[in-house]
């Protein structure tokens, strides 16, 4: 696990199965990455808007929520397998997601007035605060910091997936959905493993650029980081909602 990002698309592997080195002109840099990210961040947006506004004008938008979460999960384990596609898929994957974030946005603000400008306000000062204390070296991506965010990150997956296929059968994970202040500290403890991924991820960006890796790891990185902004996104809205649930 040493070496990895807690990102399930990052690790530093992948970096090495790639493996060869590119002239200045076609290996990785920071800048190229923070422009491919905004660029994948703004189709995100534009497809949210649209199943947001189809939402508030009548449209049935149940299935570009799931069209968007199965075909967004797909996508996820194409380009993580195969990192080369990330320049053509890692697009289609934003505005898949951007769809599932649009319509369950708006089923959410529709329950909740004003929860979505907070969990998208929330989302971005966490994402600041993270890459501030990673520039500063307030966290540092230490081979311990790894192990203990990656182990973190697979037992969070670990327990959805439990409640998924238990869920199938009618079974419910005690506290996991519910707005007890169990339910809502497990909310509050995920949220911080998935900020804590965000020093990975910029970890594994810098020593992308560093190690001259191909170009499309741009992409690749960009999509990872995207990966992580969304699971946050939504774990914000989740807790935003238990704490409504108890006024």
């Amino acid at each position: 696990m040493i070496g990895r990002s807690g990102n399930p698309t990052l690790n530093e592997e992948r970096f090495e199965r790639e493996g060869y080195y590119y002239n200045d002109q076609e290996t990785m840099t920071i800048g190229g990455t923070v422009n491919k990210s905004f660029m994948l961040l703004a189709l995100l947006i534009g497809a949210a808007v649209i199943s947001w506004v189809m939402f508030y004008n009548g449209y049935e938008v149940f299935p570009y929520m799931i069209g968007g979460a199965i075909g967004g999960f797909v996508l996820a384990l194409i380009i993580s397998f195969v990192p080369k596609a990330a320049p053509f898929l890692a697009p289609v994957y934003a505005i898949l997601e951007g769809f599932f974030l649009g319509a369950l946005s708006a089923h959410y603000e529709f329950l909740y007035y004003g929860i979505t400008m907070q969990a998208a306000l929330l989302t971005m000062c966490i994402f600041l605060g993270m890459l501030l204390a990673y520039k500063t070296g307030l966290l540092k991506a230490t081979a311990g910091f790894k192990r203990g965010v990656i182990t973190a990150t697979i037992g969070v997956a670990l327990v959805y997936l439990l409640s998924f296929v238990l869920r199938m059968f009618g079974v419910a994970v005690p506290f996991l959905h519910d707005s007890t202040l169990i339910g809502i500290g497990i909310s509050v403890v995920i949220i911080i493993i998935a900020a804590l991924n965000f020093i990975l991820d910029f970890n594994f960006i810098e020593e992308g650029a560093e190690n001259g890796s191909p170009k499309y790891m741009e992409w690749y990185a960009s999509f990872g980081l995207l990966v992580t902004l969304v699971w946050l996104y939504i774990e914000i809205i989740r807790l935003l909602s238990k704490l409504a649930n108890r006024d």
